[in-house]
Parts: structure tokens; sequence; C-alpha cells
């Protein structure tokens, strides 16, 4: 939730997101500048980061080469579709909010290896897994709480994650060929 105490983060990416927070605020305080903060819970689709779990999957994966997965498979994430997340961008510019910050998020905190599960059926090949530790800063679970998003940006995420990474990998495979 946004109501959620974030003031302790445990990674350098959760740090510069609540700095960037209190820089708006500051901003705001300051001189009037309206802002709008977003959180993205784990965006994926076409012309995504090629340094997410998506991406790298569905390479490796293709490639016959072993994916690494962290916690030993044992972890959840809220995956939102770009298109989502667009959806969610574009009513935050319409409503022009003044100092509020909004989850954008798919609200469902789904299993990694049911994820990778869905990769290897769209590809037709069976990845090889390894397992690894819990890295440093990371955390189990991730859920965005989108009641605020809904109330205030009109916000609903409308791709469940066997359609979006269906998408994404239809792009990826037509990426690859050119």
């Amino acid at each position: 939730s946004e109501l959620d105490n974030v003031d302790k983060p445990i990674s350098i990416y959760a740090s510069s997101k609540k700095a960037n927070e209190l820089m708006a605020h500051s901003y705001n305080h300051l001189f009037g500048l309206r802002s709008t903060g977003l959180r993205f819970f784990t965006v994926y689709g076409p012309w995504g980061r090629p340094d997410m779990a998506m991406y790298i999957f569905a390479q490796k994966i293709l490639r016959g080469e072993p994916i690494s997965v962290y916690n030993f498979g044992k972890m959840n994430r809220d995956f939102t579709y770009i298109d989502d997340i667009v959806s969610g961008i574009i009513s935050s510019i319409e409503k022009n909010f003044n100092l509020e910050v909004f989850n954008l998020g798919n609200n469902v905190s789904e299993s990694l290896m049911d994820v990778v599960s869905i990769i290897e059926s769209k590809i037709g090949k069976t990845a090889s897994i390894s397992y690894e530790p819990m890295q440093p800063g990371d955390v189990i679970s991730t859920f965005a709480d989108i009641e605020k998003s809904k109330s205030m940006l009109g916000f609903l995420p409308k791709t469940n994650i066997k359609q979006g990474i269906s998408y994404f990998l239809d792009w990826y495979l037509d990426y690859i060929k050119s």
C-alpha cells in the first residue's frame, strides 16, 4: 500500500525510489511543483529491459542455457504488462494531482516458478534451472495494493500473466529474427 512505511529500505534500488519521492515533496514545498509519483511493479512487455527476468528467461530458455532462479524458486512477483502501466501513466498525467503517490501493478502476486512454466509452455522448451540462494537486498514477494490507483486514477489492469507472457514472447520471437 502507498500508506506502508518505506523509511528503512533494504536495497539501493528501494532507497533511490524513496529519495525520489522525498525530493518531489521538497520541490512541491519550495516551488509549488505539482508531482505524481508512480510505483511500478515488475513491468514487462515488448521493448522491455533486457536485464529483467522475463527477458533473460526467454533468451536463455531458447538458447538452452541455464536460468538462475533465486531463493530456490520460492519467490513471487506482481508482474505488470506494459500496456497496463501506460494506461496508469496517461491517467496520472490527465488527472495532474498535487503530490500523490500511486502503485501501478497487476494486483496479483505470481509464483516465479509458474512464470517459468508459462514461458516453457509457450516456447516449447524446458528450462535448465540453477536454483540459487536469495540475493542481498531482494524480497521474497511483491504485491501492489492498487485500491488508491483504482479510485483516484481509474486504474484497472486488464492483462493477466498468461496473456502478457504470450504477447511478450510473440514480440520477442519476432524481434530476435530481425
